[in-house]
């Protein structure tokens, strides 16, 4: 019979072998998800968030100043399914408010800045399902004098990430935090590299944010004097004339041309096989009218092709996706409605009345509608 002492030292002996392997399937499990470069950024960037959070409350602590909310779980609704939406019918749905595509006559004016009806709402945020999808729909109108549209920087940054200059990244609700846009959104895609790279070139406020006269890349969006709106996929047809835009940004693929559905991401230049997979998907686009754009964040993964017949079904006219994954990132009225799973570089961000734009961004848009042409090059 074994002693007292004997089976101690045995069951301890099992108990620390146990352990042992725990740990190296423990260890196992974490190589494998930190191979992953996703994963890296995403562990990096809660790291960020929970340090900025902390921060945040230090700083609300000592000067007695609320910090920014971010919207609890119910309102948020921010997972992503585990299965795709796939093969979209384009059946009439259920009574959704708001899908009608909206028409115009080709005699209209360009739309400009007028005053409007006191109960209009210049940024409407709505929670919509359309071809049971889910998703929130933040729409701008461009005609009311108070709604400006612009591009906000990580760690507020006088240029965008190139291979000239690099501001590297910041987590979106620092960024939210500091600008205090009405609404804001994820913007284009950047290079996982230290560099953090925007694609494409960038304008806001009538300045150039990032230059090259050698971009040819993506779809872009560009607002023009008299708030014309244009998009333009450069291998498609031409470059945009970047120094006509008051503001502009590159993404893509193009999911819609001319209201119709218009996919060709390799003729775009894109290679990321992310972009053609499945995935969270966030969109921008305009109506026939071009007098309000819609920003779009979808809370299903979504290949391309569902992504633009939602866009269609929206009622946009010409649309175009915007970064999506870990990047998918909303606020509105001070709250993160979806948090996003890494830092990013650049946000598309909206002012209006409530939240009103900064002085030197309203003053940007009046000198631009009298010298279109004032565009600062970053050369």
């Amino acid at each position: 019979m074994a002693k007292p002492e004997e089976r101690d030292g045995c069951a301890i002996f099992m108990r620390r072998t146990f352990l042992f392997f725990v740990g190296l399937g423990i260890a196992k499990l974490l190589k494998e998800y930190f191979a992953i470069a996703d994963n890296r950024a995403t562990a990096w960037s809660f790291l960020q968030r929970v340090t900025a959070t902390l921060k945040r409350k230090y700083v609300s602590w000592r000067t007695g100043q609320p910090e920014v909310v971010v919207a609890p779980s119910s309102e948020q609704d921010s997972t992503i399914s585990s299965q795709p939406d796939r093969n979209l019918e384009l059946t009439e749905p259920e009574k959704t408010a708001d899908i009608t595509p909206e028409t115009t006559t080709e005699e209209s004016e360009p739309p400009t800045k007028t005053k409007v009806a006191e109960n209009a709402e210049p940024i409407k945020f709505e929670k919509k399902t359309l071809f049971g999808v889910s998703f929130y729909q933040t729409t701008i109108d461009l005609k009311d004098p108070e709604t400006f549209i612009t591009i906000g920087l990580a760690n507020d940054a006088p240029q965008a990430n190139s291979n000239k200059v690099s501001y590297g990244d910041e987590p979106f609700v620092d960024m939210v935090s500091r600008y205090k846009p009405a609404a804001a959104i994820n913007g284009t895609f950047f290079s996982i590299d230290e560099e953090k790279r925007v694609l494409g070139n960038m304008v806001a406020g009538g300045k150039f944010l990032k230059y090259s006269q050698w971009e040819n890349y993506g779809t872009t969006l560009g607002i023009k004097a008299g708030n014309q709106l244009e998009m333009v996929t450069a291998r498609e047809s031409s470059q945009p004339d970047w120094s006509q835009h008051w503001f502009s940004i590159s993404c893509g693929p193009r999911l819609l041309k001319d209201g119709k559905v218009w996919l060709e991401p390799k003729l775009e230049g894109f290679k990321d096989p992310h972009i053609f997979d499945i995935g969270g998907r966030t969109a921008i686009g305009y109506n026939q009218a071009g007098d309000k754009i819609y920003l779009v964040t979808f809370l299903s993964i979504l290949s391309l092709e569902d992504e633009a017949k939602l866009m269609q079904g929206i009622g946009c006219y010409q649309a175009m996706n915007l970064d999506g994954g870990a990047s998918r990132s909303l606020a509105y009225r001070a709250k993160i409605i979806v948090e996003e799973g890494r830092s990013l570089t650049d946000i598309i961000m909206d002012y209006d009345l409530q939240n009103p734009a900064p002085q030197a961004l309203k003053d940007s848009w009046h000198n631009f509608q009298q010298n279109p042409q004032a565009t600062n090059n970053l050369r």
